[in-house]
């Protein structure tokens, strides 16, 4: 009796004096694991961004010169389209949470809404669905599954949340080709189909005692670490803080080589990924960067002008490829006025570029991760390359061009020509029908090069906001497999 009593003696102290080791304790495998004992756990899905992406399909709606000059004289709209009212469903284990119903927006940033469930401590899975509706009529589901089919599950998507590591797989994760915390409806192959396709931004997290991102599990089984004591810092001396390399996969505590590592060969190495990590950049998949100035009202009310709306339209054509367009209009720590300038030159572009863009620095960061797309007030040619990351196009030549009769409207003429230039940014070459015998009907060189439905092409340049894809006759190009995504790093001569 006496040494049952010392034993129980023994380890009650052993508990008192080693915290470590009590956590420890709770670990052990079993149905009844508790894999977090310091908190209740909590799974919160939190809903970053929302986009419609079928408003404007370049192979199905791509117009006909006729059709283009019955609208301009009739006054039609060739983009215009029913505004969905988009609101999200999420089931976590089976309990439904709705977001309030963004009334009238193809685009919604900032929505300002999170689903939160209580879960079993002794769960390691978590099931989670995510669904997209059109609140519209009798409330359409929109896809945002790469699965095929038509019913629910070919549009949802269903994720297995891992309480022990905080990550997650299933129809979204790690390394996938949209990203990870990003649903795309395109990835099931209807880019050119109008099939509700939509793009979902998203977060999934647990509440953590230490609030270091890495759960109890993980750090007592994997690392070794206190879960009581936050994780902060750069612990293995790689320039790259704990948070952002536990989320991507990679040993915070084991030293990597993150300034040569790309391994989504987008020409952003893994300090830049990081760098720009609070604009959704994804190190396992492409992302471009494009910063935009703009000039400043003229003295006799000359505007300089890029719609919101032609900037989405680019977008549109790069996300349903998984290829993330950002365009820094202020919210990335860019995008200026300048002083007015009627007479603008190559040297002042210079001057701009330098002053601007760089802000004096020739080593500025940025220059190795975004391309700069000017926007001045008049300018011959109203647009150009100036520098291998540098382009501009020109207010007054493009207002002339959404004018005319064989264009498409206003935000089509814009997002096409700052589609165009970018293009050149990506090297390509050769580029049928970029050639002056190729811009008008009357024109051989404009029939020669018609398969190659590019907005490279001056003859499809205006009338939609897309590369080829390479799918017709010759002399046909795909242009989104011939992007040279580090062209833009190399010095100017």
């Amino acid at each position: 009796m006496r040494w049952k009593i010392i034993t129980i003696l023994v380890l009650a102290l052993m508990l008192l004096i080693s915290p470590a080791v009590s956590s420890t304790m709770f670990t052990t495998s079993g149905s009844d694991t508790d894999y977090d004992p310091l908190v209740d756990i909590e799974v919160t899905v939190e809903i970053q961004a929302i986009r419609y992406l079928e408003e404007q399909e370049p192979e199905s709606k791509a117009l006909t010169l006729s059709q283009l000059l019955f609208n301009k004289l009739f006054d039609i709209q060739t983009t215009t389209s029913t505004m969905p009212n988009l609101y999200v469903k999420v089931f976590i284990n089976d309990q439904e949470f709705t977001s309030q119903t963004y009334q009238s927006s193809n685009q919604v940033y900032n929505p300002d809404w999170s689903a939160t469930a209580n879960v079993p401590d002794e769960q390691e899975i978590v099931n989670i669905k995510i669904q997209l509706y059109n609140a519209a009529g009798s409330g359409m589901l929109l896809d945002i599954s790469g699965d095929t089919g038509s019913s629910n599950d070919g549009y949802d998507a269903e994720i297995e949340y891992n309480i022990k590591t905080g990550h997650w797989t299933g129809d979204d994760s790690l390394e996938d080709p949209s990203g990870y915390g990003r649903l795309c409806g395109c990835d099931d192959g209807t880019i050119l189909e109008d099939d509700r396709d939509s793009e979902l931004w998203f977060n999934i997290y647990q509440n953590d005692y230490d609030q270091d991102t890495i759960p109890y599990w993980t750090e007592v089984n994997e690392y070794s670490t206190d879960p009581e004591q936050k994780n902060s810092g750069d612990p293995d001396n790689d320039l790259i803080p704990v948070e952002w390399e536990y989320n991507w996969g990679y040993n915070p505590f084991s030293w990597d080589d993150h300034e040569e590592l790309d391994p989504d060969q987008d020409s952003l190495n893994n300090s830049e990924e990081y760098l720009t990590s609070a604009w959704y950049s994804d190190p396992y998949r492409k992302d471009v960067y494009i910063e935009m100035d703009m000039m400043e009202e003229g003295p006799n009310g000359e505007k300089t002008v890029f719609p919101v709306n032609a900037g989405e339209l680019i977008k549109n054509a790069f996300n349903r490829r998984n290829i993330i367009y950002h365009l820094d209009m202020g919210e990335m720590g860019g995008f200026e006025m300048i002083p007015f300038d009627s007479d603008i030159g190559r040297g002042d572009l210079e001057n701009i570029y330098f002053n601007y863009f760089l802000h004096g620095d020739e080593s500025n960061w940025r220059r190795g991760v975004f391309r700069y797309g000017l926007v001045v007030y008049d300018e011959m040619p109203q647009g150009y390359m100036f520098r291998t990351n540098g382009y501009q196009i020109a207010t007054v030549g493009i207002e002339e061009k959404a004018a005319s009769p064989f264009t498409g409207d206003r935000d089509i003429a814009y997002g096409s020509a700052y589609m165009h230039e970018l293009g050149h940014i990506f090297a390509f070459n050769p580029i049928p029908g970029h050639n002056q015998d190729s811009k008008h009907p009357w024109q051989p060189g404009f029939w020669i090069n018609r398969p190659y439905r590019s907005c490279m092409n001056y003859g499809w340049m205006y009338q939609f906001v897309d590369y080829s894809d390479g799918s017709r006759r010759d002399p046909d190009i795909n242009d989104w497999a011939r992007i040279d995504f580090y062209a833009f790093e190399h010095e100017w001569h």
